[in-house]
């Protein structure tokens, strides 16, 4: 009997999958694109590699196909886009696509936040959340962003004085994730003076836990949860979870004591515990007196967005800030041009603590981030799920399909950009400016509805770092370096780091 059943189980089962992916199988034949492999499809591509190789073997499949073709990641159809009309039809319609299934793989830290949650309750979150973002409030950060930023300038100074070379990008994410954490929840982590805590540590291992998983064909499946990554992930899991819990309870509590929606008059020592003086409002305090349809938002909901805010929040401003300087080391006529204006714009004294009047008149400053960004990216790629089938261009996308979207390569890509490999800030200057010249080209932040609820955020604290750091150092490119290998996990990151020389500069008056 034995005999007859499980091969009529298997036809069966087979024959339920064909069904169900029929309509795909049938629309894929549109596309061109690599051979596949039964069953792993494109999956080999990420088998034993590093990142950097990864990154690698995208941008050769990329350039070997073009700016549309399909490739498949086990049975899962996978569409890349690259040419931005289609993309701007992509992410300007809010119906029609979520965030795509690789997301899916940091919903144990960032459960249903902003980033991963869909269609209706993204919505809403969104509609609830908007008001943090109101330049009066960014406003109130600009102090947080100067004064870690004078920690940075400090913990460098070792390296100045001894002219080693060091590696910036580990000092850049702890500085970012002292802002993140201050600004985010109102408490102090003190990463920059202590490297090695347990939170710091969580942080990381969460961070390279959930995004391993991505591209790691075993980690995709439910057999990551029988592994020790799954174990690891959990504990550290745990000791972020609970830190974020606590300072929300703390925090409402304060709230119920005082019998005040205004959470803005209290203040919080570190451990949560209440000083009593007027305090700046935090990303926390914002989320604590927000509703949805006239509900307040709960302990988890609220950890969620923190969460995700503290996330998306550190990892891409230290890929901007770290690219930024190898590029100004790089390109010193660049570096001298954005100091002086900088100097033109806060004075000779260095320790001058820099206000938004000041981040708004730096403007060759923004189109070396700009330009930086155009290069390398924070989120090299970024991913949507169809939610309904749709044509586009003459092209059918079906329901259940990822699309990966290639801003990296649409940078890069010289039919969109003169001389695409070369720095040229002033791509970015006026009316003329690609940003606003090629919609839908350039879009380091996304674009449509979900694109970066936090892009100014970001800017502003890029402007900030970055001209306090020029008022004091000047960075060089060491003598022989190569161009940084890539690697992207989830942000792009330089595999080797940004090594630096560091040059103390001479007060200047005027």
């Amino acid at each position: 009997m034995w005999i007859v059943l499980v091969p009529l189980v298997l036809v069966i089962g087979a024959w339920i999958v064909y069904r169900k992916n029929a309509r795909t199988l049938e629309v894929a034949k549109q596309y061109h694109g690599p051979p596949a492999l039964p069953i792993i499809g494109n999956g080999f591509w990420f088998l034993n590699k590093s990142p950097v190789e990864i990154f690698r073997a995208l941008e050769v499949v990329i350039t070997t196909y073009g700016e549309y073709f399909r490739f498949w990641q086990g049975p899962l159809l996978q569409i890349y886009v690259g040419r931005p009309s289609i993309v701007e039809s992509i992410l300007t319609n809010r119906h029609l696509t979520d965030k795509s299934s690789e997301y899916n793989f940091l919903s144990d830290w960032l459960g249903d936040g902003l980033l991963l949650s869909k269609q209706k309750k993204w919505h809403a979150r969104r509609k609830a959340i908007t008001p943090a973002f109101h330049f009066k409030i960014l406003d109130q950060f600009v102090e947080v962003f100067d004064r870690n930023a004078s920690e940075l300038v400090d913990v460098l100074g070792s390296y100045a004085e001894s002219g080693a070379i060091v590696d910036i990008f580990p000092y850049v994410l702890l500085y970012t994730l002292d802002v993140i954490c201050e600004t985010a929840m109102g408490t102090s982590v003190k990463a920059l003076r202590n490297a090695d805590s347990e939170y710091v540590q969580a942080v990381r291992e969460a961070a390279t836990i959930s995004i391993t998983r991505m591209v790691d064909m075993i980690k995709r499946t439910p057999l990551f949860y029988l592994t020790p990554s799954y174990m690891r992930l959990r504990k550290m899991l745990k000791i972020l979870h609970g830190y974020t819990d606590n300072v929300i309870i703390s925090r409402r509590q304060q709230l119920i004591d005082h019998g005040s929606n205004d959470i803005s008059q209290l203040q919080s020592n570190d451990d949560g515990s209440e000083i009593g003086q007027k305090k700046r409002e935090v990303f926390l305090d914002l989320l604590l007196q927000a509703s949805i349809d006239g509900k307040p938002l709960t302990n988890l909901e609220i950890r969620e967005e923190v969460d995700t805010f503290m996330f998306e929040g550190h990892d891409t401003t230290t890929s901007a800030v770290s690219f930024t300087l190898y590029n100004l080391a790089k390109y010193p006529i660049v570096q001298q041009k954005a100091y002086e204006e900088v100097v033109s714009v806060m004075g000779g004294n260095p320790e001058k603590a820099i206000d938004m009047s000041h981040l708004q008149d730096l403007a060759y400053l923004e189109m070396v981030i700009k330009e930086t960004l155009r290069l390398y990216p924070s989120v090299p790629l970024i991913g949507r799920r169809c939610v309904k089938e749709v044509t586009i261009e003459g092209k059918t996308i079906p329901a259940g399909a990822n699309i990966i979207i290639g801003i990296y390569f649409m940078g890069r890509d010289p039919n969109y950009f003169e001389r695409p490999l070369e720095f040229i800030p002033e791509r970015f200057e006026g009316e003329k400016s690609v940003e606003k010249f090629n919609p839908y080209k350039y879009i380091p932040f996304s674009a449509g509805p979900r694109n970066c609820i936090g892009q100014k955020f970001a800017l502003n604290e890029l402007k900030s770092v970055l001209s306090k750091l020029l008022r004091h150092y000047e960075f060089i490119l060491p003598v022989d370096s190569d161009e940084p290998l890539l690697a992207t996990e989830l942000i792009l990151k330089p595999e080797n780091g940004v090594p630096l020389q560091i040059r103390r500069r001479a007060p200047k008056h005027n």
